[in-house]
This record gives C-alpha cells, sequence and structure tokens, in this order.
C-alpha cells in the first residue's frame, strides 16, 4: 500500500485483505500506516500457505527503496492504481 503521492510504502499480510484495506482507509489501526496516511492498495500477492506469504513480506521489506518503487512503476503502468 501507499499514500496518495507514493512517497511511502507499507507491506504486510493478512487473511483478509478486504477488511484489511478497509481499516487502514479508514485509520482503524494506530501506527505506521494511519500516520503516514496510507490508504491506497497497490500490489497483491495470493499464496496458499501462510509461510510463504511471510516469506515474500520479508523479502520486500528487504529491498531497497528504489526496488520498491519500481514495483509501483509497475504496477502503475499495469493499470492497478
Amino acid at each position: 500500500m501507499t499514500n496518495k503521492l507514493h512517497s511511502v510504502t507499507y507491506v504486510g499480510v493478512t487473511s483478509n485483505l478486504e477488511r484489511r484495506v478497509y481499516e487502514h482507509k479508514n485509520k482503524l489501526i494506530d501506527g505506521f500506516t494511519k500516520k503516514y496516511n496510507i490508504n491506497k492498495l497497490v500490489f497483491t500477492e495470493v499464496f496458499h500457505y501462510v509461510r510463504d506469504a511471510i516469506a515474500s513480506e520479508k523479502r520486500i521489506k528487504g529491498w531497497t527503496r528504489k526496488k520498491r518503487e519500481n514495483l509501483l512503476s509497475l504496477s502503475i503502468h499495469r493499470g492497478v492504481i
């Protein structure tokens, strides 16, 4: 997820994407996404096993800011945003 200006990114794991996006958009949970107004879903991946989802989350969080921005740009060009 990102903010209106695409200047901050958030990466997380959930078993209920619709609920989690709603929580972020409506600032129902204190923390990073509320502080930085993270409210736009820009990329998702689906996994059958939670361990694979967590591994992907850790991998993406380990990327440089530039690499995450490239993923965001790819999503924009594909019409996701």
